[in-house]
Parts: structure tokens; C-alpha cells; sequence
């Protein structure tokens, strides 16, 4: 199966893009633009536990697919990630991902050191402005920010400029 010509497997989600997205009330991009999403079962979990943000039921969403974790055959360092970060790219491995959307800086890395593709949330974003599903990059991320929710400044001032929304 393909999603606008995209090559099969299926993409991953951790918790943090999911909290980042509820809390601006677009976790309608990730199907927009992926289709099917997987979650391990530990990051339906983590976003079931609640906090400050609220996320839906996302065993409810026609639009996730959830996935019980195995035990991880993963390098010692990858162990030492959370459990929703390690059994996401665990299972985005065994399931050839064609995508994990992960924010956290070691999780990234792990996940690339090991030949998985990458987004974060701030990229959900650049796409979504790329391809009109959102009016503005710059904000979403002011409206996550209220929400708690922080992106290294110099970061978000490179895609700024990539969404063309740079002062």
C-alpha cells in the first residue's frame, strides 16, 4: 500500500509528537499526511496516563493501528531509552517503518543510527504548511509553546525561513 506515492511500511509515532499535536488540536496531520499511524502499546499507555495536555483515545482513531511491543533485540544504549522510545523503534525496525516520528534528541539519533528515516513534530509541520493542510508553521509552534511544549530557537528559525515565514 501507498500513501501519495510514498513506499510501503508502516510510520511510527512516540508520545511527545502526539502530545504536541493534540495540544494544538491537529493530530488530524498524521493521517493527513502518513495514513495509517502505529503506536506501540507503552505510548498509547503514556498518552492514556494523562497530564497536561490531554489526548483522545487513540485506540479509538479509525486512523491508528496499535501494536503490542516485543521484547526489544536492540543495542545496550537503545535500552536505556523509555520505554515508548524503545519499543517504538524496536518495532518500527522488526515492521521496516517507512517513517518514525520521534522529537527527543537521543531517540532521533538512535533511531537514525540504525537506519530508521525521521521526522519530529516541527517537520509534521513543515509538511503540512507545504502541502496547505496548515495557514501558518510559525503558529503552531507559538501554540505549542503556550502549551509547554519547546523546540531549540535556532531550529525553529531555519524552518521558519524553509515554511517561508521568516520575519
Amino acid at each position: 500500500m501507498t500513501v501519495a506515492g510514498v513506499a510501503a511500511g508502516p510510520v511510527f509515532s512516540n508520545t511527545t509528537p502526539l502530545i504536541a499535536l493534540a495540544g494544538i488540536g491537529r493530530l488530524d496531520l498524521l493521517p493527513a499526511l502518513f495514513g495509517q499511524v502505529h503506536l506501540v502499546d507503552a505510548v498509547v499507555e503514556e498518552c492514556a496516563a494523562g497530564g497536561r495536555i490531554i489526548v483522545p483515545d487513540l485506540r479509538a482513531l479509525p486512523w491508528v493501528t496499535v501494536v503490542t511491543g516485543t521484547n526489544p533485540c536492540l543495542p545496550g544504549l537503545i535500552l536505556s531509552l523509555d520505554r515508548g522510545e524503545r519499543d517504538t523503534i524496536d518495532m518500527a525496525l522488526k515492521l521496516s517503518a517507512r517513517q518514525v516520528v520521534i522529537d527527543e534528541r537521543i531517540g532521533r539519533d538512535m533511531a537514525e543510527l540504525l537506519g530508521l528515516p525521521v521526522v519530529g513534530t516541527l517537520g509534521v509541520l513543515l509538511k503540512a504548511k507545504a502541502l496547505g493542510l496548515i495557514p501558518s508553521f510559525v503558529s503552531a509552534t507559538q501554540q505549542m509553546r503556550l502549551n509547554g511544549i519547546y523546540f531549540h530557537e535556532r531550529l525553529l528559525a531555519q524552518l521558519m525561513e524553509r515554511a517561508g515565514e521568516r520575519d
